[in-house]
């Protein structure tokens, strides 16, 4: 990690010293601050889009491709990760509730042979390479079209036949059934429990998008018998605006429970873009609040979540659909100042079609994301096209636009514990070096952010995980900065000391 990294061992040496407190009133003793901004990645998993490349793949392989995708996140100067684990009602992590995904192991309901827990591996590696990991979940489909084998018997559609709806060439579980709210919320706080994630994130799956016949026409739905059920229970909605409810309250429901668990676990939604044709009044295009029951404002007006991220999948000039008109929208609805990072479909950048973008389209994008005032961040969609490095895309964007180091910007409406001046003790290390002693206050931080700075009088900046304890100092440092983050990124006072 550049002149600062994470010993491996303990290294015994005499203490010294070479340093003293430097005192903020000295201009060479205030590091410079670290941007905040938000840098995510998709790794989508259903029909092994980006991770892994087929199903099988066996276990050493698995790891090396997911190995792959997050050295390139990091190089590509990206801050985090957001990792599909629940594609159809199945897992890509060891789960008692649900079974494990075809699409991992090639075959639903069976294990990865060697045995291996993917979600545990992708948080280890993500962290150690100073990237946030948010699970991410559909919350209702049961099949997808890419699916190839049948289901285990763990599987909804087998253990509870009368909650799943066939739908085309789809299978879904009904959102007007209280059973499957229940499961879908059991399935997310289990993962919540047991694994140290830094988000829950669901896309923008709710009621499917309408499948059509052979000869064209929509298909309805089939939820009659759960909807007759509510109204026989004296319910007054329609039709329509049941199912809306039905997706408020999992959204609503999602983000206390998420919080109460684990106040500092971020929970987002990734939306259609488009809320309604006519918001604001130049926008056309589909409507998802009629047709996937998403009345994704509200979300955002009530403050049900802790980041949006709209998929903005269009250029920036489109007509109808202007990137920038879209983002000022979203956030005008923005009640509660969550964070806004609109997902931009960078998938697009070098695509065999005749409707490929260059990557000057997502450069532009994001810098129109920085340009509005309520916006702190943009999520890609997704990994493949990094690995790929289509149009010089990851190289690119590494050299232009995230050139410098950032942290993902704090969420200081989260109940965490915050962050005290760290100590920091130093001894001698080989060949010259320091090793610094980090000891946080009042316990273990979620990440350290290191900043150093040599004779030249330039800075560098590191992000480690909390569990750190030692870092090695080079010879050529002469100020050494240490500040911890909590788990909802809000820095501490910083130790800055003098090294001579």
């Amino acid at each position: 990690m550049n002149r600062v990294f994470l010993l491996l061992s303990l290294l015994l040496a005499a203490p010294v010293a070479a340093q003293e407190r430097c005192e903020q009133e000295d201009a060479s003793c205030v590091p410079p601050p670290v941007a905040r901004e938000f840098r995510g990645l998709w790794i989508a998993s259903v029909g092994n889009i980006d991770w892994p490349s087929r199903p099988g793949l066996p276990p050493d392989s698995a790891r090396r491709e997911l190995t792959r995708l997050l050295d390139r996140a990091q190089a590509s100067g990206l801050n985090a990760v957001i990792f599909q684990v629940r594609p159809q009602g199945d897992a890509l992590y060891a789960s008692e509730i649900e079974p494990w995904s075809e699409f991992l192991t090639g075959q639903e309901g069976v294990a990865p042979r060697p045995w291996w827990d993917p979600l545990r591996f992708a948080v280890d590696e993500a962290h150690k390479r100073g990237l946030e990991l948010h699970a991410w979940f559909n919350p209702y489909r049961a099949r997808h079209t890419s699916a190839k084998g049948p289901h285990s018997r763990g599987h909804m559609r087998l253990a509870r036949p009368s909650l799943v709806r066939q739908y085309g060439r789809q299978e879904w579980m009904d959102p007007g059934e209280p059973a499957v709210r229940a499961h879908t919320v059991r399935v997310i706080l289990d993962v919540v429990k047991r694994y140290d994630i830094d988000g829950v994130h669901i896309d923008d799956y709710f009621y499917p998008y309408k499948e059509r016949d052979r000869a064209g026409r929509t298909i309805p739905f089939p939820d009659d018998r759960s909807f007759q059920r509510y109204q026989r229970s004296g319910g007054t909605l329609n039709h329509d605006d049941w199912r809306r409810e039905n997706v408020n309250g999992l959204v609503e429901e999602l983000y206390t429970r998420i919080h109460a668990e684990k106040p500092w676990v971020k929970f987002g939604v990734s939306p259609f873009g488009i809320w309604r044709p006519g918001f604001p009044e130049q926008v056309v295009g589909f409507d998802a609040y009629s047709e996937l029951y998403a009345d994704a404002r509200k979300w955002l007006q009530e403050g049900w979540l802790d980041y949006f991220s709209p998929q903005l999948y269009w250029p920036v000039q489109q007509r109808g659909q202007e990137y920038p008109v879209l983002l000022r929208w979203w956030s005008e609805q923005n009640a509660f100042g969550r964070h806004l990072w609109p997902g931009n479909f960078t998938s697009k950048v070098g695509e065999p079609s005749r409707t490929a973008w260059r990557t000057n389209e997502i450069e532009h994008q994001i810098r129109v994301t920085r340009a509005e005032a309520g916006a702190s961040g943009n999520v890609h969609f997704s990994a493949k096209v990094f690995l790929e490095d289509r149009d010089s895309l990851a190289t690119r964007l590494s050299r232009h636009v995230y050139d410098t180091r950032a942290l993902v910007p704090a969420s200081p409406w989260m109940r965490v514990v915050r962050q005290g001046e760290p100590q920091v003790e130093l001894r001698s290390g080989a060949n010259g070096t320091l090793v610094a002693r980090l000891t946080p206050q009042p316990d273990t931080p979620r990440w350290w952010l290191i900043q150093t700075r040599r004779g030249d009088g330039t800075w560098e900046s590191t992000v480690l995980r909390g569990a750190a304890r030692e870092i090695t100092v080079n010879a050529t440092t002469d100020r050494l900065a240490v500040r911890a983050l909590d788990h909802a990124a809000v820095e501490g006072p910083p130790v800055v000391l003098r090294l001579r």
